[in-house]
């Protein structure tokens, strides 16, 4: 997946993906978790959309997201979700789309190319989310 576009009553994503992994970090009340929400409410009716959050803390992720290909997956809280092992199988998953949301990238071999931050802009009665490099 190269671009997630959802509107959300006055807020819109726009993402664009020019990896498989996209870390997104940035300030607590930028968006990110509100960002989240949007795109769980899309995963109700897309079933190429894999959202993961605090709430499947007592589920075994790693399982999860083997038995997943050709899916957005999207995990907030990617620091308490996410151990070694489910971190270093997504460094190596070409078959998915991974928007990671933390601040932790350690163990995901990621680079400068893979850590974006979440920009808000308002446009009169809407407010758009983008994302761009972070560094």
């Amino acid at each position: 997946m190269d671009n997630f576009r959802a509107v959300h009553t006055s807020f819109v994503l726009d993402f664009k993906f020019t990896n498989n992994i996209t870390i997104l970090t940035g300030d607590s009340g930028a968006g990110k978790t509100a960002s989240f929400s949007f795109i769980r409410e899309c995963m109700a009716v897309n079933p190429d959309i894999l959202c993961l959050n605090f709430l499947d803390y007592q589920k075994d992720i790693l399982q999860i997201i083997c038995q997943a290909n050709g899916k957005l997956i999207v995990i907030d809280n990617a620091d308490i979700l996410l151990d070694d092992e489910a971190r270093k199988y997504i460094s190596l998953d070409a078959g998915n789309q991974y928007l990671i949301i933390g601040r932790n990238p350690e163990n995901l071999f990621a680079t400068k190319e893979n850590l974006f931050e979440l920009v808000s802009r308002k446009d009169g009665e809407q407010t758009e989310f983008t994302i761009r490099p972070y560094l």
